[in-house]
């Protein structure tokens, strides 16, 4: 590896380290513990993209390092990460198109930054191409990075869809006018057809719950998107849109 490439990598663990040693402290004049901030991270890292309980995360925090720490304090060192910008979780959409107790409600754990879990995780570039289910996560939180980069003027912000029947939107790009894109995010293109019948599926709910509910009506989405890691983008024939990320910056 170039000494280039692991400078690169270098920047997110150092960032780290300070985050854990000094930030979290001095954020709000509060001493907190680097090893707990630390094995905090570590969690979140491990369960990126994925919408799994702080108490779930807190079992495997203290039983890694039997280290002690209540449920307060884990939310407490989760808050102070959210105000340092490191961590940003993903609220749900909950749209009348199904039963409140069948849609997922519970936050999906990201990062502002999706490096900071891959220098948290120990990976590099090269292992990331051997464990695709890690980089598959990790991929979908760069998409709502740069997503909410490039949309920034347009007042926006992001959500998620996922039900119990495992029909889903990596996350819902929604604008202040009122228009909104579902969106998913996969890196190979065998995985594309799949991605587009979770979201032509959920178009067809919307319509079907609006032709019934006249008086309640969902708008149906503006856009339907596939983000992708290839290199061609190009509408389906059934509407859905194929974007390469590294396309969004154009």
């Amino acid at each position: 590896m170039a000494r280039s490439e692991k400078a690169k990598l270098l920047i997110a663990r150092n960032y780290i380290r300070t985050v854990c040693s000094e930030d979290i402290s001095r954020i709000d004049r509060k001493r907190r513990n680097e090893k707990l901030a630390m094995m905090i991270l570590r969690s979140y890292a491990r369960n990126i993209s994925s919408l799994v309980k702080k108490t779930t995360m807190l079992a495997d925090v203290v039983s890694s390092e039997e280290i002690e720490c209540s449920i307060d304090t884990f939310n407490d060192y989760v808050n102070a990460l959210e105000r340092l910008f490191v961590i940003q979780d993903i609220d749900a959409w909950c749209p009348a198109i199904r039963s409140k107790t069948v849609i997922r409600s519970s936050p999906k754990r990201g990062f502002c930054d999706p490096s900071i879990a891959v220098a948290l995780l120990g990976l590099t570039p090269e292992a990331l191409t051997t464990q695709l289910k890690t980089f598959g996560s990790i991929f979908e939180q760069m998409c709502v990075r740069d997503v909410k980069a490039y949309s920034q003027g347009l007042y926006s912000h992001v959500s998620y869809y996922h039900d119990r029947y495992d029909l889903e939107a990596d996350f819902v790009l929604h604008l202040e006018d009122g228009r909104y894109a579902l969106i998913e995010c996969k890196l190979g293109s065998n995985e594309i057809e799949e991605g587009a019948s979770h979201l032509l599926e959920l178009k067809r709910l919307i319509r079907e719950h609006n032709e019934k509910e006249m008086q309640i009506p969902i708008r149906e989405p503006d856009l339907l998107i596939i983000l992708t890691g290839g290199q061609m983008a190009y509408t389906r024939p059934d509407g859905v849109k194929i974007i390469p990320l590294g396309c969004l910056k154009d």
